[in-house]
Formats: structure tokens, sequence, C-alpha cells
């Protein structure tokens, strides 16, 4: 087990768990391992996180339908509910919000198949995260939005290392500036691997795999 650690400054009742070493995901080297399982599957906490999420959102954006990556379902469930509570202006007129999550192809495109294309043609969608670190991801699905006639309303995530992406601000419950010195390598730049220094778990949306 990677020993994780929790982020003293408590936010809104959602706990930061971290772990600090050398890991390596999908696109980059990493110093931190963000570990979101709970929020994603304990009700209590991605309740907390939707609230918290919530009071970041732009009041003004219209939001139809809610793009949950990384497992983030439940998540953006109560984050829906959330936003359709009396008094919140964001909802769309219809005063219901669409909560899919992804389906990729054998290239990692993101793909909607014919019975969920009208939730994204010409609606207004949030792009939920568990964490962003190169933004890579969500640019990719700002692409597939667009792609199938939507309209980006924003991206949240549960953590954030980067302030914007795709031109889009990003909505985060803990960002850079509570683990400062949080840093995303190219693989061929990692200073880790130029230090000889071994890879301690590969890690993304699922979790993480000790080496």
């Amino acid at each position: 087990m990677i020993n994780l650690m929790e982020y003293s400054n408590l936010r809104g009742n959602v706990p930061l768990r971290y772990a600090r070493g050398h890991f390596a995901t999908n696109h980059s080297h990493i110093n931190y391992y963000i570990d979101i399982t709970y929020q994603k599957t304990r009700l209590s906490e991605a309740k907390a996180v939707a609230r918290q999420l919530k009071s970041k959102l732009n009041p003004a954006e219209l939001i139809d339908t809610i793009l949950c990556l990384d497992g983030t379902a439940v998540i953006g469930t109560c984050l829906a509910e959330e936003l359709s509570l009396n008094g919140f202006r964001n909802i769309n007129n219809n005063q219901s919000i669409y909560v899919v999550e992804p389906e990729y192809n054998a290239n990692s495109q993101i793909l909607f198949r014919d019975n969920l294309k009208p939730m994204f043609k010409g609606k207004h969608v949030l792009i939920l995260m568990a964490s962003l670190t190169t933004g890579f991801t969500a640019k990719r699905s700002i692409e597939a939005i667009g792609y199938y006639g939507g309209f980006v309303a924003g991206v949240a995530a549960m953590y954030s290392a980067v302030d914007a992406a795709g031109g889009y601000p990003v909505a985060s419950v803990y960002s850079l500036s509570d683990l400062p010195d949080y840093a995303s390598y190219d693989y061929r730049e990692c200073p880790y691997c130029k230090q000889g220094i071994p890879i301690d778990a590969l890690v993304n949306s699922f979790g993480y795999s000790k080496l």
C-alpha cells in the first residue's frame, strides 16, 4: 500500500488524500498521487465535493449535461442534484440535468452512441473530472463535445494543478495552491528518471499499481 496522507486544511468536509513520490500516468510523470477513491464511491464525501463545486461554478452558466470522466458519476449525480435545487440560476429551462459517462473507441477517443447524442447536441456540457494534471484529458473532452454539437459550460475537478484547460477556467475543490510543489513532467524530461529514482506506482483514474 502507498502511504497516503491527508491535507491538514480541510475544505468543506472534503479530505484531500495524497502520497508523495514518483508516479507515472498515461501522459506524464508526477510527484504526487491524488487519491479520489472515497470521493468517487462514498456518498457522504461525494455530496460534500458536489457542494464545494457548486459554490465555485459560474452561477450564470447554463448546464444541461454533466460529462463524468474518471469514474465521477456519483459526484456528478450529487452535483446535478445540488444544481437542481430551487434558487440556483444555472439550471436549464427543463429543470433537469443529464449525467453521462463517456465511452472510448480503440484510439481512446470519446464516443457517444446515437441514443446519447441528443444529450450533447445544442446542450451546455460541464466536464467533471477527478483531477487535472496536464489538462490533456480535459482538452480531448472539449474537442468531443464540440464534435457532437455541444457547448462547453466549464470544467470542474476535485483537484486541479492547472487554472484552465482548453481555454476554459477550471473550478476545483483543491488546487496547486494547496500542494505548491506539485509537478508534472514529460517522461523524457522527468528529473526522477534522470536521477535513477524508480517509479513507485503506475496511476490512473482507477487508482494505482505499485511496481
